[in-house]
């Protein structure tokens, strides 16, 4: 059984039943069904076409469900009858599915889970895993944002910058049991690329290679967080890197930035250091500062506050630190790591610990939790040392 196959047709035969006339949350119902039947009868009796079989038996599988729903009665008179047996239509509605899927009347939980089941291909058990909640809630999240785009006209437009934000969540979710929603995130954000003409939808996909290429060497075999600086960098994958590197010089040259092609210019600069000691921290202050300008976000000038006390020292580092709001996430994080950079193991202790109690997740509490015993092991280490020197 291709499940490749399976998940990269889902999407145009969905797509194919709305335009007959079905409504969003019965199509994706019917969809549904039809590959679990795809699942049961192919190993055995592979169609000659398969987008066609998906869309004959889906398309059964909602005049079924829609005959046997009273409620339902007269839209069922409006429905054509069963098309005959035949090639399914070339057409791919992949990108509306894409922007149905980001309406803005969702929530960005939502529109991540709509977009993983109709898009994806992905079964509710399976985006339940990956999210680590009951199946049960996420088939009720998913049905409420079913509920909530059925109404929403197929041909309307939609906002590119919105599936964007959303295939960028998911890939920010990462790993998570059997499903990988960062390989996920590229492979629909290559398949988006490769439909719209757009340079921000490249250099997502850039941004997204050049952050996995690095995804071996960030944790260490007994699981723990490794550190960019600390990374080995021939476990990078220089394919992936290459990759993006070159989507990315593409979507520059069309001098159209965006945001994610500035983070992606920050990534690729990253990636081409030999050494961490080596990375172009000057340049990566200026992409910073473009990407302040288009965004203006607080996280964007935290990061900025790093780079600039790896260019600038750390005492500049600090003074940028400074003007931010110290509630932001990691922003503890970041000033131990500036004290520690100036010469100051205790502050920097402190820190470490108290930004270990705000971390968002386990790896990265239990990072910051060694290393503010590190820096104390130091210090004790130190008055020891001290004590020592003195009564001789």
């Amino acid at each position: 059984m291709d499940e490749a196959l399976l998940r990269s047709l889902t999407p145009s035969v969905l797509g194919i039943l709305v335009r007959r006339g079905a409504d969003f949350a019965a199509a994706e119902d019917a969809v549904q069904d039809a590959l679990v039947e795809a699942v049961r009868v192919w190993p055995d009796d592979p169609p000659r076409d398969p987008k066609g079989w998906l869309v004959t038996v889906a398309w059964r599988k909602f005049l079924d469900a829609t005959r046997a729903d009273a409620a339902r009665r007269r839209r069922e008179d409006r429905i054509d009858e069963e098309p005959p047996p035949g090639p399914a239509p070339s057409a791919d509605d992949t990108l509306q599915l894409y922007f149905l899927c980001a309406h803005p009347s969702l929530t960005s939980s939502s529109a991540v889970a709509l977009t993983l089941r109709a898009v994806g291909g992905l079964t509710t058990r399976q985006i339940a895993q990956a999210y680590l909640v009951p199946e049960a809630t996420m088939a009720q999240r998913i049905s409420r944002a079913k509920r909530t785009v059925s109404d929403v006209r197929f041909d309307q437009p939609g906002d590119v910058a919105t599936v964007l934000r959303v295939l960028y969540l998911v890939f920010n979710e990462g790993y998570s049991g059997d499903l990988d929603l960062a390989a996920e995130a590229i492979r629909l954000t290559r398949q988006l690329a490769a439909a719209i003409d757009h340079p921000e939808a490249a250099g997502l996909l850039a941004l997204m290679l050049l952050h996995h290429a690095r995804r071996a060497a960030r944790t260490a075999p007994d699981g723990s967080l490794v550190p960019l600086a600390e990374q080995n960098r021939g476990r990078w994958d220089t394919a992936l890197i290459a990759e993006g590197v070159e989507i990315l010089q593409a979507a520059l040259a069309r001098d159209r930035l965006g945001e994610f092609q500035a983070q992606a210019a920050i990534a690729a600069l990253h990636a081409d250091a030999p050494t961490a000691e080596e990375t172009d921290w000057v340049q990566i202050v200026e992409w910073y500062d473009e990407l302040t300008q288009l965004t203006d976000s607080p996280v964007v000038r935290l990061n900025r506050a790093v780079a600039v006390g790896e260019a600038d020292g750390p005492r500049a580092g600090l003074a940028a630190l400074a003007a931010l709001d110290d509630s932001l996430p990691r922003h503890t994080a970041v000033a131990a790591y500036l004290h520690e950079r100036d010469g100051d193991p205790r502050t920097a202790a402190r820190l470490y610990a108290e930004a270990a109690h705000q971390a968002p997740n386990l790896a990265e509490r239990d990072h910051l939790t060694r290393q503010a015993a590190r820096l104390n092991a130091h210090l004790r280490q130190s008055t020891k040392s001290a004590g020592s020197t003195e009564d001789r």
